[in-house]
């Protein structure tokens, strides 16, 4: 008996030095393995990475929360500080096991890229942009964020409307991987600003704007939206600009300017009234209203909408048959609906984009995106 009482201890720590020698060189093996990442995995992850070595090697959030206005320190305190006591085992553990996770998927996406889709065009990271049966296919392609527009991402579809709206192809389609149309404006686009810099972001975010918007505005080619699941901000805005849309039925419309202070864009202000009327377009520009796809069919929004488990076949089927029309012909039909809307519509986004330099500098619009990153810190 006293000899079992000895040894039964003596197993169960030499058990624990063994796991904890372990876990500490898996953690460190980890930390090697992410700097060969290639792809930026997004900020949620980085949080959530960042949050994870401090807990391993700090043990619970220590550190002063920081000022509201500090949106980076502020982003990090507070990830830190969600974890509570989990132990600095279980951290190095979860942390070792998310970074095995980001380079599984990398390796999974570098494999599927060996062997590029037929017609694909190169130099895109956040677009994944085709030209197959008379048929330019812009796809968003950032799923794991709910195909948010960053800064990259709207130079990326510029770089697209350009080389479809010359290209061969009879006409161009918009649509998005995954669940998500968009989500709209990648919200950390205004998180990584020093308030020295506001001016010069909301500046250069408007210049950005302006050219995104204009390129819709002057496309020379039948250009088709296929929504394929929610659609947020200035993807909805942009739909105006559009020949057709055509959605699945679990697609919904929102534009939540006043949400986040901020004010309409993507000619919204002009197309909408015009399309839905003015109490309509107010209930969603003004009153954040979200629309089911039904009910941006019968607004005038969306041309058609489709059962989601027919969507593909059906909306792709249509596309293809309207890509054998005479190609010319399309476009010079284009030109004659559009042109004397053009000088119009390229007014009405210069407007937008004063304006929404204004907003982005005032302290409603600031309060209003700190409120939006502590409500989503919360859930």
């Amino acid at each position: 008996r006293p000899t079992q009482a000895v040894c039964v201890p003596a197993i169960h720590l030499h058990m624990t030095a063994a796991t904890m020698q372990v876990s500490q060189k898996d953690f460190q093996k980890a930390q090697e393995q992410l700097k060969l990442l290639k792809k930026d995995p997004g900020n949620e992850i980085k949080l959530k990475l960042y949050a994870l070595f401090k807990q391993a090697t700090e043990g619970p959030c220590n550190a002063p929360k920081p000022g509201m206005l500090d949106f980076v320190k502020k982003a990090k305190w507070d990830a830190w500080n969600s974890l509570g006591n989990l132990s600095q085992d279980d951290a190095r553990q979860k942390y070792a096991e998310l970074v095995s996770s980001l380079i599984s998927a990398e390796s999974a996406r570098q494999k599927k890229e060996a062997s590029p889709e037929e017609g694909r065009h190169d130099g895109y990271e956040t677009l994944i942009v085709t030209t197959k049966n008379n048929i330019t296919k812009i796809m968003f392609n950032r799923p794991d964020r709910k195909n948010a527009i960053n800064h990259q991402m709207y130079r990326e579809i510029i770089k697209a409307l350009e080389e479809a709206g010359k290209n061969d192809s009879t006409i161009a389609v918009i649509t998005g991987n995954g669940d998500y149309y968009s989500s709209g404006n990648d919200l950390s686009n205004f998180t990584n600003v020093q308030p020295g810099e506001m001016e010069k972001m909301a500046k250069e975010g408007a210049v950005l704007l302006k050219d995104f918007v204009g390129h819709f505005i002057d496309f020379p080619k039948p250009l088709i939206a296929v929504v394929n699941g929610p659609a947020i901000g200035i993807c909805v805005t942009v739909l105006g600009l559009c020949d057709l849309v055509y959605a699945s039925d679990r697609a919904t419309f929102h534009s939540p300017f006043s949400q986040l202070g901020q004010s309409p864009e993507g000619c919204s202000s002009y197309l909408f009234p015009k399309i839905m009327g003015l109490a309509k377009a107010s209930e969603m520009l003004l009153f954040n209203k979200k629309l089911t796809a039904a009910e941006a069919c019968a607004q005038g929004l969306v041309t058609e909408v489709f059962p989601d488990s027919s969507f593909q076949k059906e909306v792709w089927a249509r596309l293809e048959a309207f890509a054998s029309l005479p190609k010319n012909s399309l476009a010079v039909s284009k030109q004659l609906l559009r042109s004397t809307e053009k000088e119009k519509l390229h007014a009405v986004n210069s407007r937008e984009c004063e304006v929404l330099i204004e907003r982005w500098l005032s302290d409603e619009c600031i309060n209003a995106i700190v409120s939006f990153f502590q409500r989503k810190s919360k859930l």
